[in-house]
């Protein structure tokens, strides 16, 4: 087994939590609020994603975010907007530790982005000597330990990853695969319906596929019922939630519940 496979000893928070074996329930951070992330990381969550992809979350507000997260028991995942090793770069400078890739569909991909992780000689990540990752230079075991400290997941998110699941999930140095609905659905002619049946069956195929693989394998669920669904099927780390969603969906049924009570009293 590769050592950067999630069972191995490491300095990898994500690695360390999917070592224990159990489900890692996690919550979708959409509103680039720091004080939200930090309300979130005190709720239970095994993981944050904080998205950089369809949120408007810039390298900056990352920063803050994972501050944010710091001392409690959750692990922050930055997910950035695409596999680019400028990108990669920057944000593992930043001192982000695992990093989620959009749209990655062959293995020619993932190998990029493995690259990109790595200094060499096993990859091509750019050598700086101060940086927030290695607290401004004064951890000196930084970049001797810096390809153990890091991990990559990378998303299957058309029909095309899927038929090169087993290929990108081989990629030494991919630590998880993670299912988007969303892009999916649409790819199979599903768009705007991720809870569609085919799309949940495609996913759970996927799963059964990579069951005596090492890799690790997530998924994003579309609402409550398939969350618990995917949790009881064995998923390795299931976001159940988001911010957004879990903010609007109360506030909504606030404001419909005293529509009425004044509709009553009218």
């Amino acid at each position: 087994m590769s050592e950067n496979r999630p069972h191995a000893r490491s300095r990898n928070p994500f690695r360390r939590a999917l070592s224990q074996d159990r489900p890692l329930l996690g919550i979708w951070s959409m509103l680039n609020s720091s004080n939200a992330v930090e309300g979130l990381s005190e709720c239970g969550f095994d993981w944050v994603l904080i998205d950089g992809e369809h949120s408007p979350v810039t390298l900056p507000d990352a920063i803050a975010h994972m501050r944010a997260a710091k001392g409690a028991d959750i692990v922050p995942i930055i997910r950035i907007p695409w596999n680019e090793p400028v990108l990669i770069k920057q944000y593992l400078d930043a001192g982000a530790t695992t990093l989620m890739l959009p749209y990655v569909q062959s293995a020619a991909e993932a190998e990029a982005a493995v690259a990109a992780m790595h200094y060499p000689p096993r990859g091509t990540r750019g050598v700086a000597a101060m940086h927030r990752a290695s607290r401004y230079g004064t951890d000196k075991t930084y970049l001797a330990e810096a390809g153990d400290a890091v991990a990559l997941i990378v998303q299957i998110e058309t029909q095309q990853a899927l038929d090169n699941l087993e290929a990108i999930a081989g990629v030494d140095g991919v630590d998880a695969v993670f299912f988007g609905p969303g892009d999916l659905a649409a790819t199979m002619g599903y768009l705007g319906k991720p809870a569609e049946p085919a799309v949940v069956d495609a996913i759970l195929d996927g799963h059964a596929r990579l069951k005596d693989k090492p890799v690790k394998v997530g998924v994003l669920a579309p609402n409550p019922e398939l969350a618990e669904r995917f949790v009881r099927h064995g998923f390795d780390f299931v976001s159940v939630a988001n911010d957004a969603a879990v903010l609007f969906t109360g506030a909504s049924a606030l404001a419909s519940r005293f529509q009425a009570v004044r509709a009553e009293g009218h």
